[in-house]
């Protein structure tokens, strides 16, 4: 809320405040002009006391301070204030008086007990507003602490997408460029199904890195195409074995979670072993829970660029994390010359 704003809101609370008074004193006893023209102090005074308790709470940074803090520091400010305002109405009423400017009934009590229950009922109206204020603060900072929280998310989920969509491999690109460029002589039909195959591989990172989750029958097919570009830079050196589980059909999987596994599987396995050996590509369901297991030839260990500490894999973690459902998660493992990258998430 702008200064003007807070500024009608408090003048039209404490208006209300002075003219219920008002109404309330003419119904017990005649009201005279000196007893509207204290009322009226009074209510000024209120609001005077309310803007110096919020400006030295913003000044002195209470809203930050512990909640015992601020209750005390609430609790015992309005008091001073309130008693403050007694006194400053007594001297007017007094100097009004004196000069004959006011004139009260001659029944009307000015005692120390009165004042003192004057103070009270103030005190009860400070913290009153007090109370209310620090609530709509608190609320407005919640709110706006949810508002940072999600712009916050919403960065890292762009930024998260670029690298995304940054993360086919620039040799893998080029390669397959290379590849095309030479098959385009020597086998012209065969070098227009690969052209499309990358097409269809590099579209799928654009449009789908964007989703949350993709069904896993696009998933297959853009690894299949993949693997097939692959397969033409690798030769013989690259065979794979798919063992896809009927059941899998109308699974969903977050975006290039398999190519990513693939992709680790050839760069860290098929590409690094003499003669190159088969990639095992399983995708099986059991009930609600979806499992795709890649294997690879190769050797491992934790602390190595392949176990899953870098860019890649943490990245799929996080994805898991927030789309993979209960239970989401992914592990390694390595024995008798292979290794293996296992994920677990939600079917759907």
């Amino acid at each position: 809320m702008d200064t003007r704003k807070r500024a009608v809101v408090q003048a039209l609370l404490w208006a209300g405040y002075v003219g219920i008074s008002l109404v309330m004193v003419a119904s017990f006893q005649r009201l005279t002009g000196s007893l509207a023209f204290v009322m009226v102090c009074v209510g000024a005074g209120l609001w005077a006391a309310s803007e110096g308790l919020r400006a030295l709470a913003l000044r002195r940074g209470w809203l930050e301070l512990p909640p015992r803090a601020l209750l005390l520091r609430l609790l015992l400010l309005p008091p001073l204030l309130a008693f403050s305002l007694q006194c400053l109405l007594l001297l007017v009423n007094r100097v009004g008086l004196a000069l004959g400017l006011l004139e009260f009934p001659a029944n009307m009590p000015h005692s120390g007990l009165m004042i003192l229950s004057y103070t009270v009922n103030t005190s009860i109206l400070l913290w009153l507003w007090a109370a209310v204020w620090v609530g709509l603060q608190m609320i407005n900072r919640w709110r706006l602490g949810e508002i940072a929280k999600w712009q916050a998310e919403a960065a890292a989920r762009a930024l998260e997408l670029q690298v995304l969509r940054a993360q086919i491999n620039p040799h893998f690109l080029f390669n397959a460029l290379n590849n095309l460029r030479a098959l385009i002589n020597e086998d012209p039909v065969r070098a227009r199904e690969m052209l499309s195959r990358l097409s269809n591989t590099l579209r799928h990172t654009l449009q789908h890195s964007a989703k949350e989750r993709v069904p896993l029958a696009d998933e297959l097919a853009v690894v299949r195409d993949y693997v097939a570009l692959e397969q033409l830079h690798h030769e013989e050196r690259l065979r794979v074995d798919w063992q896809v589980d009927p059941a899998t059909a109308g699974a969903s999987v977050p975006p290039m979670l398999l190519q990513l596994l693939v992709e680790n599987a050839i760069k860290h396995g098929i590409a690094r072993t003499p003669g190159g050996g088969v990639v095992d590509i399983r995708v099986a369901r059991d009930g609600d829970k979806l499992s795709v297991a890649v294997g690879n030839p190769g050797q491992w260990k934790p602390g190595s660029s392949a176990d899953g500490t870098g860019l890649g894999l943490a990245n799929l973690r996080e994805r898991l994390t927030r789309a993979g459902g209960e239970g989401a998660g992914c592990r390694i493992e390595a024995a008798d010359g292979r290794v293996q990258v296992s994920v677990e998430m939600m079917a759907a």
